[in-house]
């Protein structure tokens, strides 16, 4: 049975995109750039919302992500992925399968069937479905030491509190700093 777990960059006002879905303000430093590709050796499915898949498959295949983030770049574009969409007819990055309808049904069965453990990265929207219905195991959250004017808060639409426990802590050189919870 895979674990679903979320991991996303937010800012101090708690944000996790600007007004433009843009993460301009997220600081990746070295330090930063090593954890995430000690996460992705985790060989977890990776799920993202449609926004965040195009947002991401802008930047990760190309040659820039190659040579400036490599162990990042190889991580993610060998790493199965989902992309939710209503939209989207053929996902053009490898290794990735698109979801059309009852996302959670299928992420419910999903979790049940995997022998992979699959992380929700962005995709705020798909983070609140899924929060709702209880089917998120644990939640990573980077605080960057930033605050943007306008944005969208990762659990924007939510109908219910959520109460969480906090289980880890990580502060990077940079300021940022890693809260772990489970509900």
């Amino acid at each position: 049975m895979g674990k679903l777990s979320v991991f996303n960059f937010i800012t101090l006002n708690g944000f996790y995109k600007d007004a433009s879905n843009d993460i301009h303000w997220h600081q990746h430093g070295k330090e930063e750039g090593e954890f995430s590709g000690e996460m992705l050796k985790q060989n977890n499915i990776l799920l993202f919302g449609r926004t965040t898949y195009e947002m991401m498959y802008s930047f990760w295949p190309t040659e820039m992500a190659l040579s400036s983030m490599p162990e990042v770049a190889k991580g993610m574009n060998n790493a199965e992925k989902i992309v939710f969409s209503n939209t989207l007819k053929k996902a053009e990055w490898k290794n990735t399968t698109i979801i059309k309808n009852d996302v959670v049904s299928e992420i419910r069965q999903l979790k049940k069937t995997s022998k992979k453990d699959l992380t929700i990265l962005g995709s705020g929207s798909i983070v609140a479905q899924f929060a709702e219905a209880g089917l998120i195991d644990t939640f990573q959250f980077m605080i960057d030491p930033t605050a943007i004017g306008k944005g969208t808060s990762l659990f924007s639409g939510l109908k219910e509190d959520l109460n969480f426990t906090l289980t880890e802590t990580k502060v990077f050189k940079s300021g940022s700093v890693l809260l772990c919870y489970k509900k």
